[in-house]
């Protein structure tokens, strides 16, 4: 297993009696000895061979207790993540949510928001919350593609906050309103809220850059370009309910509203039968997705931030594990949601504590 460059100098914060609990500093912490803890060095290679025989990823990274304990590829480089642009910007949302600035209950007639298609009566009572959690019921299509939307009903069919469509139209629209109500941009906000405050040590604003048919749609895309082992600090970030060191980076409460069911798995399978295929069951929160229906301890209570191609952040609250894994498209490669799904499966199949 490669080793990637480490500072010797880590942060033990205390967290509830008897719990230690460990963040990276500028470099994270690689455990040398994670055999010890449950990371068989025979499984993790078993691991590597699956992931390069059987996967395109260019570079994944596992962090347990806060410590690398498995990496492999390029987890420096930066890249496009697809949607998991989607969860980030939900990340985003906590902190104007808890200061009032966003008020979830606002309507699109509340918002005075307008595309080149104008809403019906019906649409026009789309809240925030909806929007965010894929349930406008406004099947418009988005200025860039990648999204289920051939699979919409008829406009004006169903109330708004009623119907699950995954939509880039409403993701498009949340990046929209999140400028709109904060005066704040996308990427600084990233920077200041996420980058800064977590010592990303890869982060590069000037890679960042929105784009769609604006004549399609007013709402670009806001794409992002991250690295493996900072998306890694994302996830450990969430691990954490929103908290970084003795700062509170994100509101705990927020934390849990983002990964509260607002879409059952059987609903999401019901509006989009290609779900069923995936290998494993998916809710839907504020713009994160959510691992249910298992038997399997490891992954209760799971979720994911993922990304067409193969990018994927996700966190196992349960055994206190984050995946992280990426599949740059310059590249030329891909994996399918199929093959995801069973690296979020065996990433943790090889962790046997002690």
């Amino acid at each position: 297993m490669r080793i990637i460059a480490v500072l010797l100098i880590f942060t033990f914060f205390i967290h509830g009696i008897g719990e230690c609990q460990i963040y990276p500093n500028k470099n994270w912490f690689v455990n040398e000895n994670a055999s010890d803890i449950g990371w068989n060095d025979r499984d993790c290679s078993d691991f590597e061979r699956y992931i390069i025989d059987s996967t395109n990823i260019t570079g994944l990274v596992i962090v347990h207790q806060g410590q690398v304990v498995f990496d492999y590829g390029d987890i420096e480089e930066n890249s496009y993540i697809a949607s998991c642009r989607k969860s980030v910007l939900s990340m985003l949302y906590g902190k104007y949510v808890e200061n009032g600035q966003i008020d979830l209950d606002k309507t699109l007639e509340d918002l005075k928001i307008e595309d080149h298609s104008p809403f019906l009566e019906i649409e026009k009572s789309a809240r925030i919350k909806d929007i965010i959690a894929a349930r406008s019921g406004v099947f418009l299509s988005g200025s860039n593609g990648g999204d289920f939307r051939r699979l919409a009903p008829e406009r004006g069919s169903v109330q708004p906050g009623s119907y699950w469509l995954y939509s880039n139209w409403d993701f498009n629209l949340a990046g929209y309103i999140f400028e709109q109500e904060t005066n704040k941009d996308i990427y600084n906000e990233i920077e200041d809220q996420l980058a800064s405050p977590l010592q990303m040590e890869d982060w590069n604003k000037s890679l960042q850059l929105k784009n769609g048919n604006l004549e399609v749609s007013k709402f670009p895309a806001y794409h992002m370009w991250f690295s493996t082992r900072d998306m890694a600090r994302l996830g450990l970030l969430m691990l954490r309910n929103g908290k970084w060191l003795d700062k509170q980076v994100i509101p705990k409460a927020w934390v849990k509203e983002m990964i509260t069911q607002r879409t059952s798995y059987t609903e999401a399978q019901h509006n989009a039968p290609i779900l069923k295929e995936d290998g494993l069951d998916l809710g839907y929160g504020y713009m994160w997705w959510l691992i249910e229906n298992t038997q399997d301890s490891k992954l209760k209570n799971a979720y994911s931030a993922q990304g067409a191609l193969g990018q994927n952040i996700t966190v196992y609250p349960e055994i206190d594990v984050v995946l992280a894994f990426k599949t740059k498209s310059r590249y030329r490669r891909r994996n399918s949601i199929q093959t995801q799904m069973k690296v979020i499966r065996k990433a943790v199949e090889i962790y046997k504590p002690n």
